[in-house]
């Protein structure tokens, strides 16, 4: 990686999770660490009087919840290079623009001042969204976040195009990492034939089965010749993509799907598995946009 890794922070439990693992996959890949923190607060302030002696202003908060993050991550890595900005701006707009200079992009999975009760705040959300490089938003169990599984997973979709780039930083994390590379494509079974008749098992609908592995092997052939030491296993489950995947991310260190970014779209671009494992997976999860 030569462009930095960018995370957003905020002051919130949520980032400060993001943080750590962000330095530490910062280490991994010998990259730079920059932080940055978004508010409209000169927006909000304008105009307004002068806060009393026992209230900060939002900028002044900023600074030190940014001069506080970078500390955090000096302790963790001294080796890791950080820098930090502070941005008038809407945190999700401003991220968004950092992701087109970034290696990658890294958020907690709930903001200050967001319900407690939400799965996924909505700058992680949106960031996931729209971001035009690999986007990780931090969550789960304690023991995905902090590598112990030693897994990676990656999902496979369908399309040509939703997984490309997603296999190359698939095998990219698990050979940095040294782990194994679990890879996964779901597949479901039609209930009639093209006659109009009721499919079993045994009977033609297991060429879908057929289908998914020679869908696996074609995706997988060009990176494994290109990284033969990263260790894969491949599984062709019939089922939906996102309860598997959903189940399967407790067991991970990871998960990795790729997603697409229409050109001239507008609004969220993200399919259901991805929404699924955003909202509920038991790991980080990696959004990785194709045909950048």
């Amino acid at each position: 990686m030569t462009s930095p890794l960018v995370v957003g922070v905020d002051g919130s439990d949520s980032c400060l999770a993001a943080l750590d693992w962000a330095v530490d996959e910062a280490a991994r890949h010998g990259a730079a660490l920059k932080l940055v923190y978004a508010s409209l607060w000169l927006r909000y302030e304008a105009g307004l009087p002068a806060v009393g002696p026992g209230r900060p202003t939002e900028q002044v908060l900023a600074q030190h919840i940014v001069g506080s993050a970078a500390e955090r991550a000096e302790r963790r890595n001294p080796d890791v290079k950080v820098t930090t900005d502070i941005v008038p701006k809407d945190p999700a707009d401003a991220l968004v623009q950092e992701s087109a200079q970034a290696s990658t992009l890294v958020t907690g999975s709930r903001g200050r001042g967001e319900i407690k009760g939400l799965l996924l705040g909505s700058v992680g959300l949106a960031v996931a969204a729209r971001a035009r490089c690999p986007v990780i938003v931090v969550r789960g169990d304690p023991a995905g976040s902090a590598g112990t599984h030693e897994r990676i997973l990656l999902g496979i979709g369908d399309a040509d195009d939703t997984s490309t780039e997603a296999v190359r930083y698939a095998f990219r994390e698990a050979e940095v990492r040294g782990c194994v590379l679990d890879v996964v494509h779901a597949w479901r079974r039609p209930a009639f034939d093209r006659h109009g008749n009721r499919t079993g098992r045994g009977g033609p609908g297991d060429t879908h089965e057929e289908r998914a592995r020679a869908v696996v092997d074609a995706r997988l052939r060009t990176t494994i010749a290109e990284r033969p030491h990263v260790r894969t296993r491949t599984a062709t489950p019939e089922g939906h993509a996102a309860g598997i995947l959903v189940d399967r991310s407790a067991a991970a260190d990871l998960v990795v799907v790729g997603a697409r970014r229409r050109t001239g779209a507008f609004g969220l671009q993200l399919g259901r598995v991805s929404h699924a494992l955003l909202h509920h997976a038991r790991c980080p999860v990696a959004i990785v946009p194709e045909g950048r």
